[in-house]
């Protein structure tokens, strides 16, 4: 017996779970605004008076000629592809549960398993940008 075309991705469709996308605002409240500040501009309690410089997150576009440059934020919270002056106050927060990888087809062409919460919380910092 042949199954239809239109019957085999119906089937798929139901084995595949529904994916929780994470809220980038939430995740950037609980694990960044500590040190960059509710407001993204480094101004958080945990650096004021300490001592420690948190960059001003809102400002990432307007330091890169006015693009967002996505993938090396997501690599920079992950903790992939830091400059030996980047400061280690900062967590590499790829060693955490950052949750369900996908894949992500970069500048270059390839996918990249890439966790959905570092995705929603570069979504959320390019929703913050200043120009």
């Amino acid at each position: 017996m042949r199954l239809s075309a239109l019957f085999i991705p119906l089937m798929l469709a139901a084995c595949v779970e529904e994916l929780e996308i994470p809220d980038g605002r939430a995740s950037f409240m609980e694990n960044c605004a500590g040190c960059h500040g509710v407001d993204g501009k480094g101004s958080g309690p945990l650096v004021t008076g300490v001592g420690l410089i948190a960059a001003d997150l809102t400002m990432i576009s307007a330091r890169n000629g006015g693009t967002f440059p996505r993938q090396d934020i997501m690599a920079i919270i992950d903790g992939l592809d830091r400059d030996p002056h980047f400061s280690n106050a900062m967590p590499e927060f790829g060693a955490g549960d950052l949750g369900e990888a996908v894949i992500v087809e970069g500048e270059d062409g390839l996918g990249t398993p890439t966790p959905v919460g570092l995705i929603a919380l570069a979504d959320y910092l390019e929703s913050i940008q200043e120009l």
